[in-house]
């Protein structure tokens, strides 16, 4: 039987650090002096005290060390329960949610899909709005320790070919995951710091700057306004629009970069494939929009880079509504949000190396087929490519779609219409933010869903955030009983 006790340790500390945060919107709301500063107070020292008493309870059987399905669980785990407790400040707040709701827009903040089920945001309190932003600031960098720590370890997705990349330790997970934790969270600071700082010189007030520095560096989408990023326009697109690149690459590199070391950043084919394509599709679609639909090309261009750029990576920030762009902008929307940015960074969805992965295979089987007696040996990023890293990735793309598929069609059961369902499934699971169609698109939002459909979709935005396999397996009796 699984030992649990020291998962209950670590996600009790987790949960109790949660808490002492909630103290910071607490302070903003107390400033403002708009009587919600004691919403926070009561969360904090719930939060706080559940945490603590857990992990006390628990610290008996910590002994350094996890197994395997241990560290499943923990993965998961936080990602399930953080959200409980971050619901809290919406739950008793201002937003008058019901348990649905509040769990709904903690995960999607936790997660950075940016999926949000409330409007009237220029109207609540600065505490809330604040809430948010920092929800979705924890679940990037985050999920940054678990791509780079957990799931090479776990051999999830192809993630493995990454596994000690610029981090050599002595094998061991928490020590290991605390190492890449500190050495990252001075990078994310200050790429939040100097994002906040060019907000600023570009027009943003300091409330606006500070909040959607923390969304667009976790590339999660939240914004302050229900009218997302066109209560911004002009150069501010551009800004944004560079610092969503500069967080979708691998945070590793800005390390090793930070220690004297550029080649790896400047020759990283990864990074390299991803800049292209996102390119490629920017000029794909102004190009359409100049030629077929005859607009000026300033705005053409500065509307597309930046939502272009928002889609891929995943941030989900709309500057206006695309889909009155056309049906092939549209279409191109849609397949972006499952390209995704680079491994080790604050991106979801796909990710760029998966199909650089999937483009070899295809390519070396071509070449089997052509020269049967040949041998073939494939590299990615100077490594010899294993059949376990490349059936990771093929497994890891194909229960991707069959999961949208699934989604779906549990959504299409719960009424919604077609393109909503398909659109609102790759959101969930792509973690990108808004999806299709006049009820969840660019100018709408998720509140207007039944109960049903925003737990269908919530579960989707855990299982996408953490790599589908890394939940799956839980389901399985044989993960049970090793």
């Amino acid at each position: 039987m699984i030992d649990l006790r020291p998962v209950g340790y670590v996600i009790g500390l987790v949960v109790a650090l949660l808490g002492l945060t909630m103290l910071v919107p607490m302070l903003v709301d107390l400033a403002e002096g708009n009587g919600h500063a004691g919403i926070f107070l009561e969360a904090a020292i719930v939060t706080v005290l559940t945490g603590g008493l857990i992990a006390l309870a628990s610290a008996n059987a910590v002994s350094g060390g996890m197994t395997t399905q241990q560290i499943f669980i923990l993965t998961t785990g936080v990602w399930v329960v953080l959200p409980l407790f971050g619901a809290i400040p919406f739950l008793r707040g201002a937003t008058g949610a019901d348990f649905t709701d509040a769990y709904f827009e903690a995960m999607s903040g936790l997660t950075t899909t940016g999926s949000t089920v409330f409007s009237g945001l220029d109207d609540l309190p600065s505490g809330l709005l604040l809430w948010r932003s920092m929800l979705q600031w924890f679940g990037g960098i985050g999920i940054i320790v678990v791509a780079m720590a957990f799931l090479p370890e776990l051999r999830v997705g192809g993630m493995q070919i990454f596994r000690s990349e610029g981090f050599d330790t002595d094998g061991k997970v928490l020590p290991r995951a605390a190492e890449i934790a500190s050495r990252i969270s001075i990078v994310y600071l200050v790429l939040t710091l100097a994002c906040t700082g060019t907000y600023l010189i570009v027009g943003m007030s300091v409330f606006d700057a500070i909040n959607h520095a923390m969304t667009t560096i976790a590339t999660g989408g939240f914004s302050t306004h229900d009218t997302s990023f066109s209560a911004f326009q002009g150069n501010i697109e551009y800004v944004a629009a560079l610092f969503m690149v500069l967080a979708s690459l691998p945070f590793v590199r800005y390390v090793q970069l930070l220690a004297g070391s550029s080649r790896p950043l400047l020759r990283d084919s990864q990074i390299r494939a991803f800049v292209a394509t996102l390119l490629v599709m920017i000029l794909i679609v102004a190009m359409y929009r100049l030629m077929a639909l005859g607009e000026a090309i300033g705005p053409a261009f500065r509307q597309t880079i930046f939502n272009i750029t928002s889609i891929v990576t995943g941030t989900g920030y709309a500057s206006t509504d695309y889909q009155l762009w056309g049906p092939f902008p549209v279409a191109v929307f849609f397949f972006a949000g499952l390209i995704g940015g680079c491994a080790g960074s604050t991106c979801c969805s796909v990710k760029i190396f998966r199909y650089q992965l999937l483009v070899k295979a295809v390519a070396n089987q071509i070449r089997r087929i052509h020269s049967p007696h040949g041998v073939f040996q494939l590299k990615y990023a100077g490594k010899t490519l294993t059949e376990d890293v490349l059936s990771s990735v093929t497994v890891f793309l194909t229960l991707f779609i069959v999961t949208l598929g699934v989604v779906a069609v549990l959504l299409s059961a719960t009424g919604l219409d077609l393109v909503t369902s398909i659109s609102g499934a790759a959101t969930a699971i792509a973690n990108v933010g808004p999806g299709l169609g006049d009820i969840i698109g660019p100018d709408g939002n998720f509140g207007a869903l039944n109960p049903a459909a925003k737990w269908i979709l919530l579960s989707a935005m855990l299982v996408g955030r953490l790599e589908l396999m890394v939940v799956f397996v839980l389901f399985t009796s044989r993960f049970w009983r090793a």
